[in-house]
């Protein structure tokens, strides 16, 4: 039996839901489907499969078992594209994951350059801010802010984060503008809470020397920096947001920056990816493709003096 072989079988008849499709898609007999399924089971001793007339469900030995083959398959398929001398074509699936104000502001917008540039490449875009574990589910990189306490993951440096206060012009007419950042005291502010921890982020301010730390006073704590920048827009407070996100609200008047004259902590923006022995063709050129991208943003760097 071709161990390798089977565990290709076994993946597409779970993934097809029965030997029938499965055969269909691997242009093989259903017999030899079958046999190489049952050899498998045999070695293994174990059943992967329930089989019935009409359908065919995995076991939970055959779920964990599927979990595996799926991993070590694309690390026999990267280590085979890393040899290739078509790597200047990558293909395949691609598993990002990146934080919603990121996709939604930068990644998205930009997606059909890459597209354009490589086009057998699949990307499955998981956004949200929830940090994953990329080994555990099987993300090849994801874009991260802020530091990284992983030391199994590699990064790269792409831009840092630049936070402004601001508001909307019509909650400051109504309870006005600060001018120092003890004046949150008496505003209402919506704050943003991590959804790993559940902890509320402090606000921070920087003038010169001096360095102050805020804990706002909320009417309103989400997770998701989408949903932060449209509690702001919708008037329910100050917030404290990356630059990036409310340039163009600042430029046309809806929103208003407040205590222009201190500034924030920056974050670093990295791209990160597991420590494999090697990198396969389709992470290289995203991870490059990206680092052009934020690296070339003018609010994604640190302000020159």
């Amino acid at each position: 039996m071709n161990k390798l072989q089977a565990m290709e079988v076994f993946v597409q008849v779970v993934d097809a839901g029965g030997f029938t499709r499965a055969a269909e898609n691997m242009q093989l007999p259903k017999a030899t489907v079958s046999t190489l399924v049952q050899a498998l089971e045999l070695a293994l001793e174990v059943k992967l499969l329930h089989r019935t007339t009409r359908h065919v469900s995995v076991t939970a030995d055959g779920a964990a078992y599927y979990e595996r083959c799926l991993r070590i398959l694309s690390d026999v398929r990267e280590a085979e594209e890393s040899l290739s001398r078509n790597r200047a074509n990558p293909s395949g699936r691609l598993r990002v994951d990146v934080a919603s104000g990121f996709a939604n502001d930068i990644l998205l917008p930009a997606l059909s350059d890459f597209f354009d540039r490589y086009p057998d490449i699949r990307l499955d875009l998981g956004i949200g801010d929830r940090p994953v574990d990329l080994i555990e589910e099987g993300v090849d990189c994801a874009i991260r802010g802020g530091n990284l306490p992983d030391s199994a993951l590699i990064a790269r440096r792409v831009g840092v984060l630049n936070f402004v206060t601001c508001a909307t012009p019509g909650y400051l007419d109504r309870h006005g503008r600060p001018t120092h950042p003890h004046d949150l005291a008496s505003h209402r502010c919506v704050n943003y809470f991590s959804t790993k921890t559940g902890k509320i982020f402090d606000w921070d301010f920087v003038r010169g020397d001096e360095v102050i730390t805020v804990a706002a006073p909320a009417c309103l704590a989400v997770n998701d920096s989408t949903a932060y920048m449209t509690a702001g827009m919708q008037g329910l407070g100050l917030m404290q947001m990356s630059s990036f996100m409310v340039d163009q609200m600042v430029a046309v008047g809806k929103l208003e920056i407040v205590l222009p004259d201190w500034s924030s902590t920056p974050v670093p923006v990295n791209v990160v990816y597991p420590q494999n022995r090697h990198l396969s063709a389709k992470v290289r050129v995203f991870v490059e493709w990206v680092a052009d991208l934020f690296l070339t943003h003018p609010l994604l760097q640190l302000p020159r003096p």
